[in-house]
């Protein structure tokens, strides 16, 4: 099979390349999940993450946002000694300050899905690149969501988190030209 190169190396990351990344996701919670886990890999690379997600999952209630919105001081200290996760203080308040925000969106009558979505007219831009040296790290779709979502209380959503969040959840196809995964991906759109 022919792959985008950047997944090369072992076989959990072959395995997200061929079943996850680029797929169209719009489940709120699962998309709930990626953008922090996007913003939990900010300074490291995302294999680092994809080993931890198992326990990212159990450390963060399965990513619920009600529950994770009511962490108190001392859920914060047991995820900062927990060494499945990236125990960074800012990434951590993060994910309790995007729960929070992920609730208000909901309460002001929007899902998340149709919010982050927008930036692409709702549709997946479907990209022809050759090569890696050819997909950028940030586009004006992912500055425009980076600035709506810190606007309505997302923390580590910078424009290149976005990009990679973009990319991940199926709103850019960033297969690249020979990589087997990009007309599947498409097709699914």
């Amino acid at each position: 099979m022919q792959r985008c190169p950047w997944c090369e190396g072992f076989e959990l990351y072959r395995h997200y390349h061929d079943t996850e990344w680029g797929v169209p996701l719009r489940d709120d919670r699962a998309l709930f999940e990626l953008i922090n886990l996007e913003g939990a890999q900010a300074g490291l690379s995302w294999s680092t993450v994809l080993k931890k997600r198992e326990s990212y999952r159990l450390a963060f209630d399965q990513f619920d946002p009600e529950k994770i919105a009511g962490y108190d001081s001392n859920k914060v200290a047991e995820l900062l000694a927990n060494p499945g996760i990236v125990r960074n203080r800012l990434k951590v308040a993060a994910t309790i300050s995007n729960a929070q925000a992920y609730l208000a969106l909901q309460a002001s009558g929007q899902s998340l899905s149709r919010f982050v979505w927008q930036f692409v007219g709702d549709q997946p831009l479907q990209h022809r690149r050759l090569s890696m040296s050819e997909v950028p790290a940030q586009t004006p779709e992912s500055d425009a969501m980076s600035k709506a979502l810190k606007k309505v209380g997302f923390k580590f959503v910078g424009s290149t988190i976005c990009y990679a969040f973009m990319q991940a959840s199926g709103m850019v196809n960033d297969h690249l030209v020979s990589c087997d995964r990009r007309l599947a991906c498409a097709s699914n759109s």
